[in-house]
């Protein structure tokens, strides 16, 4: 029980501002629970495909098949393999956490994950497709090459800058599922 209050205590703090809140301000309380709700619906509509595919993805491709594309050793085929994950994804961003969790699980190199994490975020087709036809071709094309240079370079100086502790730590935290 202790541990369960532990792992879930910024939620509980949350809950208790959110109702002192709906006391003291009724109107601002009642639209925070509200958002909330909204929130959370939006959430259980887009995590079960996202943890369906996960499922799959652990079941049908080998630990050795990751290592070999996005491990260690991967090279540019990782990186832009890294790079169409992330862009071709659907969803929000939180739903790109529990697929790093897959990818660190079948032994991905940790730049290769946050690569994808930053094309997750910035580099998603639709979005390239918006801003060539609302802000133009020339604005679109400079926005993805400095995404893409920075994406890389941010993953590689973070991947550097880690410890040799903080990476393992990251690996068995992914493999423990927290």
């Amino acid at each position: 029980m202790i541990k369960f209050i532990k792992r879930y205590r910024i939620f509980f703090l949350l809950l208790i501002i959110n109702t002192a809140v709906l006391v003291i301000f009724p109107n601002l309380g009642k639209k925070a629970f509200q958002l909330t709700g909204s929130n959370l619906l939006e959430m259980l509509s887009v995590l079960p495909p996202i943890f369906i595919l996960l499922g799959l993805l652990d079941v049908w491709v080998k630990r050795e098949t990751m290592i070999k594309y996005m491990g260690d050793n991967s090279g540019i085929i990782g990186v832009l393999l890294a790079f169409f994950l992330g862009s071709a994804a659907a969803g929000p961003l939180y739903a790109a956490f529990p697929v790093a969790g897959v990818l660190l699980k079948k032994g991905s190199k940790l730049s290769n994950v946050f690569i994808m994490l930053g094309a997750w975020s910035t580099t998603k087709i639709p979005l390239i497709l918006f801003e060539a036809s609302a802000l133009g071709l020339k604005f679109m094309l400079i926005r993805l090459a400095m995404d893409l240079v920075g994406i890389a370079v941010i993953a590689y100086i973070t991947e550097k800058a880690l410890s040799t502790n903080d990476k393992n730590e990251i690996y068995q935290k992914a493999l423990k599922g927290n």
